[in-house]
């Protein structure tokens, strides 16, 4: 038993930390190599297409700048596929760029992972990892210029940073912007110091200080494109350490318990080994290896489920690198295996180092003998207590072993912070699901053939994903708004409604496109999480998520310029949403504001509030009648679903409090096994004086009760206080800032039943050996020394 205990506790602990260790390498590593390798720019900064070239090249001589490349001279277009690739496209931003300035480039070397470089006009180079090489010898058209120019795709490329959405030669993106396209200039700078932020920043101030006014239309961070990258990963780490640091804290304790415990027992043998020639140094070896077999198990199981446990995370980000293998590196395994041998080593040695020091005659002399003092003391304050006999026996136990109460009652405290953490964990992520999906409505109404939205119900835009966006495969021409909000507003129960419309833009200085999600009405009601500022009010507002604060430098107040396929739209940033999607990149604005970047923006999904009390159901089935001859269809709720970040996230914790239970409740099994052995003659008396098996069952467990509440009571709090830390650092770890309603999710119910399980936990532990005294014969039990 004593093995199982310690092998299952340093499982959990190593299985843990492998995998913990693992994530933070993968998040950062193939990041870093890539960025080394393509001399990543540190800043790119878009600038007017007013501003001169020379005054642009001098800014590479600013102070702190290591490296300049550019200006290079960049045109923003709506493209447009041919027939094999029908769906709509975001605005690009195409850079002139030569061959040269790619592999020899002192900044942002392109690499070519398919086809080849643009060498002559009328062709053009697209980012790797965005359009797949199938794309390579179609046409690319910019309906939106005089003559409709259309280039050919000849190669894909990879940028470390994505410091444009396509590149092509110099003359062809001048010959563009001189047809009237939306031009500006690009640079970009590599700094001696940009490890932080603030260097960052400094190295913005010091390029653009002297520029006039208005010539700086947008830039982006290394740092920021970093987070990017690492966050699928990183969003693990978190919370990977807080189980690992708990199971190496439950690995000492309960080693340390298990041979302290061995060596009270086993004092008349220790003496006995002394007596034949053992030397102290030689009787503590053999305790410590008595924890180090069992250790050296639990870590090989560990190491081996940190490994499959891994496979699944790491393949989400072998995709952000464009299929590079990702591994757990040996040094990993290599840290963990010795950190943790040495930590219960050292907890062994610290627990035998009794057994060392006993002389010999003391150790023969008392062998087994039990302390008696205290537990006659015990027995008269259980005469005392106007209880039954059986029941305040067992209450006053742990008086009578404080120390063996106190080990059980650390790994009770333990397996209920554990507890407690992860039924937080689980709703604070079910409340940013209930954000990612706004699923403030009751009936949603949207088109009969849905599709996926971009990038899948669970892509790579942080916890659910870019879910839930406008279906690829809905039908051209939508439904007229007007005859919906009818047909809507006629429904009998219908409280409020909103319709929702989406396109993508450009946002100044930020590679790749955005999405704008509009509203025709107030969707405050929507399920819109707001973390800082207020929701929409007026035209020309907009509320974004943080990421897109993060990514663009932006604060609410700032102006915001949206570049879309057929204008620019200006709003002002109002407020700050929870919303994961996108990578965080999303614009909610209102529809008018909104039609100024899109003309042809069009609602393709409904959403409505019903009045208390009516039928969902029957609601649903009549409107669906209404809107069948509009193409449309009206289910109940607001759509979504459980993303598969969030389910590995819960199942990933729920094995590893699983374990840890397991591991707390197997350390009461062993305090008990040996509090009710060393009792096994006092159980005897107390059989021959009449106490029943269901009695004598009654009294060991309740000789744990109070170790168990005051074990619950000690961890609800600090698995609140775990919580409050590990979920915001989760949080910032994929770009979020969490309102109050995803953090604060405790109740005083539930912490009341929570505490309750470190009862059920102190009961699964001593139901086994309460079993065995009750099995005990009388005259077995009185025959033992």
């Amino acid at each position: 038993m004593q093995t199982v205990v310690i092998a299952l506790a340093t499982l959990m602990a190593v299985a843990a930390s492998v995998l913990a260790g693992s994530l933070l390498v993968a998040s950062g590593g193939p990041f870093d190599a890539t960025f080394a390798r393509q001399r990543g720019a540190h800043l790119g900064v878009q600038y007017a297409g007013s501003a001169g070239e020379g005054e642009l090249q001098s800014t590479g001589r600013a102070e702190g700048v290591e490296a300049s490349a550019g200006p290079f001279r960049t045109v923003t277009l709506t493209p447009e596929f041919d027939e094999d690739f029908p769906e709509a496209e975001p605005p690009l931003t195409i850079a002139g760029r030569t061959e040269r300035t790619g592999p020899r480039a002192a900044v942002d070397r392109l690499a070519l992972t398919e086809g080849r470089w643009a060498t002559r006009p009328g062709e053009i180079v697209l980012p790797a990892g965005v359009w797949n090489a199938d794309r390579i010898g179609h046409k690319v058209t910019f309906p939106d210029l005089p003559g409709k120019p259309a280039l050919k795709v000849v190669g894909t490329a990879r940028s470390a940073t994505g410091t444009a959405d396509a590149w092509a030669t110099p003359g062809q993106v001048q010959r563009l912007a001189a047809s009237g396209a939306s031009a500006g200039r690009q640079m970009l700078y590599r700094f001696t110091e940009a490890a932080t932020a603030a260097q960052v920043a400094a190295g913005r101030t010091a390029v653009t200080a002297d520029l006039a006014k208005g010539t700086v239309l947008g830039t982006q961070s290394w740092l920021t494109v970093k987070k990017t990258a690492e966050r699928d990963t990183a969003l693990y780490v978190p919370f990977l350490v807080a189980f690992g640091l708990l199971g190496l804290v439950m690995s000492v304790l309960i080693v340390g318990n298990v041979v302290a415990a061995a060596v009270g027992a086993g004092t008349r043998r220790i003496g006995i080994l002394k007596a034949i020639g053992f030397t102290p140094g030689q009787v503590v070896r053999a305790y410590v290896a008595q924890a180090l077999l069992p250790a050296a198990v639990g870590t090989a199981l560990g190491v081996a489920a940190g490994h499959v446990l891994a496979v699944p995370i790491l393949a989400e980000a072998e995709e952000a690198y464009a299929g590079a293998g990702l591994g757990i590196d040996p040094w990993v395994d290599a840290a963990v295996v010795g950190g943790v041998l040495t930590v219960v080593a050292i907890t062994a040695w610290a627990s035998a180092w009794r057994a060392g020091r006993l002389r010999t005659v003391d150790a023969l002399a008392v062998g087994r003998a039990p302390r008696t003092r205290r537990g006659r003391l015990a027995s008269r304050l259980a005469g005392r207590l106007p209880l039954p006999r059986p029941v305040a026996l067992g209450l006053v136990r742990p008086l009578a072993r404080p120390g063996r109460a106190l080990a059980m009652g650390s790994a009770i405290v333990f397996g209920a912070t554990a507890v407690t953490f992860t039924v937080g964990l689980g709703s604070s992520l079910g409340e940013v699901m209930a954000a990612r999906d706004h699923s403030g409505a009751d009936v949603t109404v949207h088109s009969r053939v849905m599709g996926p939205g971009p990038g899948g119900p669970d892509g790579p835009g942080g916890p659910g994903g870019p879910g839930g966006g406008p279906s690829a495969t809905a039908p051209k021409t939508p439904a007229d708004p007007a005859a919906v909000r009818e047909a809507i507003t006629a429904q009998p129960g219908t409280r409020a409604s909103y319709a929702i419309a989406t396109t993508r833009a450009r946002i100044a200085g930020v590679s790749g496109s955005t999405t704008v999600t509009a509203f025709t009405d107030d969707a405050s009601w929507g399920g819109y999480a707001m973390v800082e500022g207020r929701w929409l009010r007026a035209p020309g507002e907009a509320v974004v998520p943080t990421a897109f604060l993060t990514t663009t430098g932006k604060r609410i107040g700032d102006p915001l310029t949206l570049d879309g396929r057929t204008g620019q739209a200006v709003l002002r940033i109002v407020g700050e949403v929870l919303d994961p999607r996108y990578d965080g990149m999303q614009v909610f604005t209102d529809a008018a504001s909104a039609r100024k970047a899109d003309s042809g923006l069009a609602p393709d999904e409904h959403r409505i509030a019903l009045e208390p009390g009516t039928d969902s159901a029957a609601y649903v089935s009549a409107l669906d009648k209404d809107l069948a001859g509009l193409g449309l269809t009206a289910e109940a709720g607001s759509g979504g679903g459980e993303s598969e970040m969030v389910t590995t996230l819960n199942a990933l914790s729920a094995l590893l409090t699983l374990l840890l239970v397991a591991v707390a409740a197997l350390g009461v099994l062993n305090g008990v096994v040996l509090d009710t052995r060393e009792r096994v003659r006092e159980l005897g008396i107390h059989k021959a004086l009449g106490m029943t098996p269901r009695q004598t069952v009654a009294m060991v467990l309740t000789s744990v009760t109070v170790t168990g509440l005051a074990g619950g009571a000690i961890g609800v709090p600090l698995g609140m206080a775990l919580h409050a830390q590990v979920v915001p650092a989760m949080g910032e770890s994929a770009g979020l800032r969490f309102p109050d309603s995803v953090l604060a999710v405790y109740d005083a119910p539930g912490l009341l039943l929570l505490g309750l399980g470190g009862l059920l936990i102190a009961t699964l532990g001593a139901l086994l050996p309460a079993g065995w005294a009750a099995r005990t014969r009388t005259a077995t039990a009185l025959r033992t020394e």
